[in-house]
């Protein structure tokens, strides 16, 4: 019937009879690559691994219906309307059209970065930040010189599936972060979900359940903060990809006062350009890079 009725957007669960979510998911973007496809989670541990394999396959997004009470629909109905709000404005999952007329290519740069003079990279995302990250660190070459901490807005239970795909597909080596995890070259930390990831002196991983009142936890703008304060030569890197609302814009700043490198991801590029535009109007980004570019300068 999808081809026929050709809706906006489809919602699609893991767990079906017969043919499952996946296969289902893959049968869709063979006959409509560009619809978007949000998909609904209940499987918890197993599902977060399922769930993260299918936003890999193509699916836009997803809701875990595990934090919600099962009959709990106002709850249900309020975060998949936000969601259809954030899909029904992007028009599908094509990159948007560039002022040059070149889709994703636009914001093209000469940016060449000498990675062995910082100390350490800091990438924050949220909607959508799970496939950019990917392809990010797909691109990373084995012998990348400096470590990376990464801090993607996830519910509980998924971002050690999420390290454990990266670490899979990436040739750095990528882990959840733990207490007291050392950040060295080669090694990528996934800031762990329900904990914010701040950064030690000894350039090791401090995880903690405060500060309380931020909106998210793990937030950008905490680690990026600690980061900007804890670098021994203070060079610090960060990225702010895809995502809604201000988290990182704050940390963005704080590393931009301490002469570090601030890149944005160019709205053409984004799936929601709300966190790199906050960057931008608070005035912490001294570059703005589409997500082809900042995956070459990883390679």
């Amino acid at each position: 019937m999808i081809p026929v009725c050709r809706p906006d957007l489809v919602t699609l669960d893991i767990d079906l009879p017969g043919m499952d979510g996946i296969e289902t998911l893959m049968e869709l973007r063979r006959i409509s690559p560009h619809l978007p496809v949000i998909m609904m989670s209940a499987l918890a541990r197993e599902g977060a691994k399922i769930t993260l394999d299918a936003l890999s396959a193509g699916a836009v997004d997803f809701i875990d219906k595990t934090r919600l009470n099962v009959m709990d629909f106002s709850q249900l109905s309020a975060e998949l309307l936000g969601k259809i709000n954030v899909w029904g404005k992007r028009n599908g999952s094509t990159p948007r059209r560039g002022r040059n007329g070149k889709g994703n290519e636009t914001g093209a740069t000469d940016l060449v970065v000498d990675w062995s003079r910082y100390d350490l990279i800091v990438i924050g995302a949220s909607t959508g930040g799970p496939a950019a990250i990917e392809r990010i660190l797909v691109s990373a070459r084995p012998d990348f010189p400096t470590p990376v901490v990464v801090v993607q807005h996830m519910p509980n239970g998924f971002t050690r599936p999420f390290a454990e795909r990266l670490d899979g597909v990436s040739a750095l080596s990528v882990q959840e972060a733990t207490q007291g995890a050392a950040l060295v070259p080669g090694r990528v930390l996934i800031a762990r979900s329900g904990q914010h990831l701040m950064i030690g002196k000894d350039m090791a991983a401090r995880l903690s359940r405060q500060p309380a009142d931020t909106m998210h936890r793990p937030s950008i703008n905490v680690t990026m903060y600690s980061a900007a304060c804890s670098a021994p030569r203070n060079m610090v890197a960060g990225f702010l990809l895809t995502g809604m609302g201000n988290d990182g814009a704050e940390g963005m700043f704080a590393i931009h006062d301490k002469g570090g490198l601030t890149v944005a991801e160019h709205e053409d590029t984004c799936i929601v350009p709300g966190m790199p535009q906050m960057a931008i109007e608070r005035g912490g980004v001294s570059n703005t890079l589409p997500l082809h570019a900042i995956a070459d300068l990883f390679s």
